[in-house]
């Protein structure tokens, strides 16, 4: 039986993530069989794996840090927002219907199920040494916790020993732990094994008194102390964060810049990502129509609420901002929903129910969303240069090959691939004819690290750092109990 370790955080973003990705690789490092694994996420940023299956972009991540083919093993529910009231469902892989808000805590047996069983799978696996996975939210959210699989439901499931992580950077840190384990029942307590610190800044002496006085209070020792690592942001599993980039605000001589429209459910917000890491170009994620006016790019990501995020296009004049760089012949680029809706019509009986709608009319183009999600790794080469990504979609748009998965029209492309711009001689040679056509005097550095290498260098960079900083024979050790009920 495999060793396993619940990693959960104090709240959203607290650094869950993180460490299940450092943790994961450090211990590949040391040649452990790693499984990273998520019971449930709720995320808009998807990936597919190479069998087909869809997966949260952040367990991707995760398995590739731990040198394994990632699999709807890693992420069996996925759970993908499409409206205030109702999100998709994505079970072992594969489409599984909607789920209502009033569901949430009572119509998800069969999710449970999926995800103990996938969980089951990996720690019995002879081939896998220890099972590291990250929890949701919070588990000290008490009004969830009848329904929960995901994070102390797992671990009483399983026996697994359990880990916090605070993020210190936000303020309110040793209330936030301490707070997390006052809320808990006993017997969630009782799995409550180790608290890190995440994000931190400053003399670390100024710091220990507080842990300690935490530790007195819970009985909960502190593993660790991660620091700031301003070179590392990796793959999120909510919208487009702007928090990692430092975009100018002006459009420089010599520079290229980049408008990302911000709708409400965006999705695949990593698409954007390469844009933000390429020398001489600033990205900025925006709802401002004078910011994507002024744009040498305009960029419509993907979303996961085509119809709905077409509205709120329009209500905020953005589709006029649109029609006035199409006429002047500025760049717009649109990916996934961006590309359905520069589209002329779209028939929708199924994401939205709403029927034909019109289109921004960019493109000559109808979309039909079609019952069966489009699934796949599709590859091509356009302009002498190799490019891969992938497909998550109802809506099917004919493409001509003018554009990798889509088309173009004059400055206007449009693309059903997701990820394209991680393709370095792709994206470089794409945003040079960019700069043509909007007029900058932007030109790619060729001799810089490439996109796949660079992210990679981010995880190696991460596991250095957990191996500096947290106490990774304790985390084994505490790893090994599972399965060993508390007394």
């Amino acid at each position: 039986m495999a060793a396993g370790l619940l990693v959960c955080g104090t709240s959203s973003d607290a650094g869950k993530s993180l460490v299940v990705t450092g943790l994961s690789r450090a211990w590949a490092r040391q040649g452990l069989h790693v499984a990273p694994f998520k019971a449930q996420n709720m995320s808009n940023n998807s990936m597919v794996c190479r069998d087909g299956a869809e997966i949260g972009r952040a367990q991707y991540l995760q398995a590739q840090a731990a040198r394994v083919e990632p699999s709807a093993l890693h992420n069996p529910v996925l759970v993908k927002p499409g409206t205030d009231r109702q999100a998709f469902l994505v079970v072992d892989g594969r489409p599984a219907g909607a789920l209502l808000a009033g569901e949430y805590t009572s119509g998800r047996a069969h999710l449970r199920a999926a995800a103990f069983a996938a969980f089951d799978r990996l720690r019995t696996d002879p081939g896998v040494d220890i099972v590291v996975a990250e929890g949701a939210g919070s588990p000290a959210e008490v009004n969830l916790r009848d329904g929960d699989f995901v994070n102390l439901g797992l671990a009483r499931e399983f026996a697994l020993p359990v880990v916090v992580v605070g993020d210190i950077d936000r303020g309110g840190l040793l209330a936030a732990l301490y707070g997390t384990w006052a809320l808990l029942d006993p017997p969630d307590r009782a799995l409550l094994r180790a608290f890190v610190v995440n994000k931190f800044r400053g003399d670390h002496a100024v710091l220990q008194p507080g842990l300690d006085r935490v530790s007195e209070l819970t009985g909960v020792p502190f593993v660790g102390t991660l620091p700031w690592l301003p070179g590392v942001w990796l793959d999120s599993e909510d919208a487009i964060s702007t928090g990692r980039w430092q975009a100018r605000a002006d459009a420089a001589a010599g520079r290229l810049s980049v408008a990302v429209v911000r709708f409400p459910r965006t999705s695949n917000a990593t698409d954007v990502d390469p844009l933000a890491v390429e020398p001489g170009v600033d990205v900025r994620v925006t709802a401002d129509p004078d910011t994507c006016r002024s744009a040498h790019l305009l960029v419509l990501p993907g979303s996961r609420a085509t119809v709905a995020d077409l509205a709120w296009l329009r209500e905020r004049g953005l589709d006029r901002v649109v029609a006035e760089r199409v006429a002047a012949g500025q760049p717009v680029l649109g990916i996934c929903g961006g590309y359905q809706m520069l589209c002329a019509e779209i028939d929708d009986e199924v994401e939205s129910g709403a029927g034909v709608v019109a289109g921004l009319a960019a493109l000559p183009l109808r979309v039909v969303f079609g019952a069966e999600k489009v699934l796949g790794c599709p590859s091509a080469v356009w302009r002498g240069q190799a490019v891969s990504g992938y497909e998550i979609h109802h809506g099917v748009v004919a493409a001509d090959g003018a554009f990798p998965g889509g088309t173009c029209r004059g400055t206007v492309w449009g693309t059903m691939w997701h990820g394209i711009l991680e393709s370095d001689g792709f994206r470089r040679t794409f945003l040079s004819g960019v700069a043509a056509a909007a007029g900058s005097r932007w030109v790619p550095d060729q001799s810089v690290t490439g996109f796949a290498d660079r992210r990679e260098a981010m995880v190696e960079l991460l596991a250095d750092a957990v191996e500096e900083h947290l106490d990774l024979p304790a985390l084994l050790d505490l790893a090994r109990t599972a399965g060993q009920r508390p007394a």
